[in-house]
This record gives C-alpha cells, structure tokens and sequence, in this order.
C-alpha cells in the first residue's frame, strides 16, 4: 500500500477543534490566497477537474463537472451549499471534519465559491447537531474578522 499524505483529517487532534491560528500556521488558507491571487475561477474549475474529485452523496459524480457546469451557465444568484446532515445511517464524516478542522470546510467553500462565481455560501447542519452549528458560527465570524 502506498504511503500517501493524510489531507482531509491532517489538522485532527482527539477533543480539539483546530483553531483559526493552528490552522493558518499548517497552511491554511493558502490555497485560498494563491486562488484569488495568481488563478482565475475557470483555473481553479479546471484544477478540481484535473484532480478527479468525486462527490460524497453517493453517486461519486465528479466535483468538477459540477463546477463547471455551475460556472458556465448558472444563472445569478448563485450559492455554495455544503451538506452537514449525515442521513446516511451510521455515518459520522461531517461531523468529525468540522469538530476537528471547521476552517478546512471554510475555506473549501470559499474555493468553491470563488471558482463558481457564487455570492453567498450556506452549510445546512441538522438540528440535533446544536454543537455542530455553533463550532460553524464561532469560526465563521473568526475568519471573516481575520480578512
């Protein structure tokens, strides 16, 4: 078996919620930088494409076909939703990614958004996930007074 990097839990740490500042000195948001610096929205599409990304729903559709399709004819307003319910019996990804590293998903959106050309992004949690949402709200609000 290969020894590949760990990328989606690499900031997870048992009982810890990556914060803000732990996140940015591992290299967080970087690639939200170098997007809007050096990237156009159809770079990034292209990139996401190039990567093979596939959704989680089920079905593995390609993330960049989905991109692409949003950014080339999508009409305006457009929105970045991210899918935090976990109906899918005995599952809990969501739920561990944002306790462990919520600015991962964050900044994910914010990619997203950028490359789409989306004007607004929402995270949909369930109601029995309170913590969840709250974790969501407090790192928001943080990121978005850091710039």
């Amino acid at each position: 078996m290969r020894d590949l990097p760990r990328v989606l839990l690499r900031n997870r740490k048992p009982d810890r919620i990556t914060s803000l500042g732990e996140y940015r000195s591992s290299g967080g948001y970087r690639a939200l930088e170098t997007a809007l610096r050096e990237l156009s929205p159809q770079d990034v599409c292209g990139m996401v494409v190039d990567s093979g990304l596939q959704g989680r729903g089920g079905a593995g559709f390609p993330a960049g076909r989905k991109w692409m399709g949003v950014a080339q004819g999508g009409p305006h307003p457009r929105y970045i939703v991210a899918n935090a319910d976990e109906m899918e019996p005995g599952t809990f990804k969501d739920r561990v990614l944002i306790h462990a590293d919520p600015h991962q998903v964050i900044e994910g959106m914010l990619l997203a958004g950028y490359a789409v050309g989306a004007s607004k992004g929402i995270i949909f949690v369930r109601p029995a996930y309170g913590r969840m949402a709250e974790i969501l709200d407090r790192e928001i609000e943080a990121a978005r007074e850091a710039g």
